[in-house]
């Protein structure tokens, strides 16, 4: 079990890696809006429980299993942003900042239901992909 703040930064590993193609701790910075010494150390606490390969001054990469940790939690963000937009009609604009308070909270289970009670979707209300 990861704490919310390691799934924070996992989930934004994943989607810079995704936006564009590589990942820098500076970007890493300024995209969750914490400073770049927060970033090294959380690096070197992910890279010791090989979930990426970090060295100073070089791209990070992830290692499988934290590809694969970082895939379920971006899907699991996605499917509750479908969830509030197609079933709950929120906003566009708000369903983002509500399902990264809720993706902490529902467990596997609770995700996979909601999935099939979605029809199993591909895509997030933004266009993106779910990953499976």
């Amino acid at each position: 079990m990861f704490t919310a703040n390691r799934e924070d930064y996992l989930r934004g590993l994943y989607i810079l890696k995704e936006e564009k193609g590589e990942i820098k701790s500076t970007d890493l910075a300024h995209y969750l809006n914490v400073s770049k010494p927060s970033v090294s150390e959380m690096m070197q606490e992910l890279n010791k429980e090989g979930l990426i390969l970090s060295k100073k001054y070089s791209k990070i990469r992830f290692t499988q299993k934290g590809r694969e940790i970082a895939e379920k939690l971006t899907s699991k963000h996605r499917i509750i942003e479908t969830f509030l937009k197609k079933l709950l009609k929120i906003d566009s604009t708000s369903i983002h900042q509500e399902a990264h308070r809720l993706e902490h909270a529902f467990s596997d289970e609770s995700i996979e239901k909601l999935r099939k009670i979605l029809g199993y979707p591909k895509k997030d209300p933004h266009g993106k992909p779910i990953p499976q």
